[in-house]
């Protein structure tokens, strides 16, 4: 994904203006225990997996079964009651409050501020999964729900695209995005997700609990980067087997992940802002140019007519769908898919969330709200309808054999569709092409963010703190494939990513606290002076 995600990482890093002046950068950037720790436990968790792999690999499974049975649910209701809780904070009446001080005002247009939203959600994940999530779900339709390869499982596999890749996913970048925008603008804090704790730990954040939840959001967004880096490399390989016939092997990966970390990490070391950002925007030119291509030469009206039906059936079942566990079996369904993509996004949380805070100052809550649930996931649900519904209606009525061809290997699911269609060889470069925009950018991006996390909020990291992120995720993602490709990098990212998921219910306990708190005064105030 995130992707899954490509976060307009220029505007995002280089071109904004510092979030706060409480941030003393002088004082930042000398490197403490959750620097020193993080490193130690990402070099263990490398060490562990080069030199017994097999162990990793069997702990990481038991791991991923113990998680999901006993905690699967956990992500259902901690994703379902933020969503909720941010549709009742818009429409509540702080959701006039603005992110910073009352003066402020938005610094980027409307339309600029959600392109840039969508710049974020433009992203490896819609090249993955774009086709090969709705094409598997035609073929094993989810839960049971239909027969495998009919209209009704193509509904159904549209309509749980949608819920995999929705609103739940950008309500937990919204909450962090909207606790991290307070924090910093409003009441002046570093941009440290231990400090969204402080209405709930005050002085202790700044202590050994504090540390333990930063070390912790370093550990989650850098396994969330390297799922992202994984999947890319897969997508590249593939691709330049079918243009090139280049072997889709285990050192083919290691080698695309190994340049393609090199190029970030410069990029990310040098600070070269234009570059990146002029990256962002081909990439974004691109993907907009290719989806029409497909929408127009594809089936236009099949699509529209998928996309009106499946949007009809998402809404009538999405509590359904929202709470819909294990408890009856399903469980292998829901690590591939629903666990698997909720943990995605909550490993892209922080990361995520920093972006969105950095671009949002000025907001109004109930503006940020509405403006990042409602658009990514409007063009997530067309992206899967145009290409997961055209693969959908070939393998359909045109005897295509798309679903078979994901079923052998996932990441042909997007160039198996291609083939299909005029101008297939450029359009399929055009897809590498992509991938490998979207993985320079978004890396380059995170590893600006674990540097300023393991900085004490530095905005300006050392040179060698940014190197050695970079190497350090390149090097993880390389050991995680050649221990166990996309399973590995699956079962790891559901795992690391439990814990963070019960600090992201408490920054959203500690925010509604300190939102409360924060309007109770405010009134008090304003008694206090009409009463005068």
């Amino acid at each position: 994904m995130t992707d899954h995600l490509d976060t307009a990482t220029a505007v995002a890093v280089d071109e904004l203006p510092p979030p706060s002046a409480g941030n003393d950068d002088r004082r930042a950037n000398r490197l403490g225990s959750v620097f020193w720790a993080s490193v130690g436990v990402s070099a263990v968790f490398v060490a562990w997996a080069v030199l017994f792999t097999d162990n990793l690999n069997a702990v990481t499974a038991d791991s991923l079964n113990w998680v999901t049975s006993t905690f699967g649910w956990t992500y259902l209701v901690v994703t379902l009651a933020i969503l909720i809780f941010l549709v009742f904070l818009a429409f509540s009446p702080a959701g006039d409050i603005r992110l910073g001080k009352d003066h402020d005002r938005p610094e980027f247009s409307t339309i600029t501020w959600f392109a840039m939203i969508l710049s974020a959600v433009m992203g490896i994940g819609l090249v993955s999964y774009g086709v090969a999530e709705p094409i598997s779900h035609l073929a094993t339709p989810p839960h049971g729900l239909a027969d495998p390869n009919t209209p009704a499982a193509a509904v159904r596999a549209m309509q749980y695209s949608y819920f995999d890749w929705g609103l739940q996913a950008w309500a937990i970048f919204a909450i962090f995005g909207l606790a991290i925008a307070y924090s910093t603008y409003r009441k002046g804090r570093p941009t440290l997700v231990s400090q969204l704790f402080y209405p709930l730990l005050g002085e202790r954040v700044n202590g050994p609990i504090g540390k333990l939840i930063d070390v912790l959001a370093v550990f989650s967004t850098l396994f969330g980067t390297t799922t992202s880096l994984g999947l890319g490399a897969l997508q590249v390989n593939n691709g330049l087997a079918r243009l090139f016939g280049m072997p889709v092997t285990s050192v083919s990966q290691v080698l695309i992940i190994a340049v393609v970390t090199a190029v970030f990490t410069m990029s990310a070391v040098t600070g070269v802002s234009k570059g990146i950002k002029y990256l962002s925007q081909a990439s974004s030119v691109l993907a907009v140019a290719l989806f029409v291509f497909v929408l127009v030469v594809g089936p236009t009206v099949f699509v529209a007519n998928l996309y009106t039906e499946s949007i009809g059936m998402w809404a009538s079942d999405f509590f359904r769908m929202s709470l819909q566990g294990t408890a009856f079996g399903g469980l292998e369904w829901m690590q591939w898919w629903t666990y698997f993509m909720m943990a995605w996004w909550v490993s892209w949380g922080a990361f995520v969330g920093v972006f969105l805070a950095r671009i949002s100052k000025g907001r109004t809550i109930r503006g940020f709200i509405v403006g990042v649930l409602v658009v990514p996931s409007v063009v997530f649900f067309t992206w899967f309808t145009v290409f997961g519904g055209t693969a959908i209606h070939i393998d359909l009525y045109e005897g295509g054999d798309i679903a078979q061809q994901t079923a052998t290997d996932i990441n042909s699911a997007f160039f198996a569709t291609l083939d299909h269609f005029p101008l297939a060889g450029l359009t399929s470069a055009i897809a590498i092409l992509l991938v490998v925009m979207f993985f320079v950018s978004g890396a380059d991006a995170n590893t600006y963010v674990l540097s300023m996390m393991t900085s004490k909020g530095s905005l300006d990291p050392r040179r060698w703190v940014l190197i050695l992120w970079g190497v350090l995720t390149g090097i993880t993602a390389i050991v995680l494939m050649l221990a166990g490709g996309l399973s590995a990098l699956q079962n790891t990212v559901i795992v690391t990513s439990l814990p963070f998921l019960v600090i992201i219910a408490g920054l959203a306990v500690a925010f509604y606290k300190e939102l409360s708190a924060d309007r109770r005064a405010a009134r008090s105030n304003l008694k206090e002076n009409h009463d005068a």
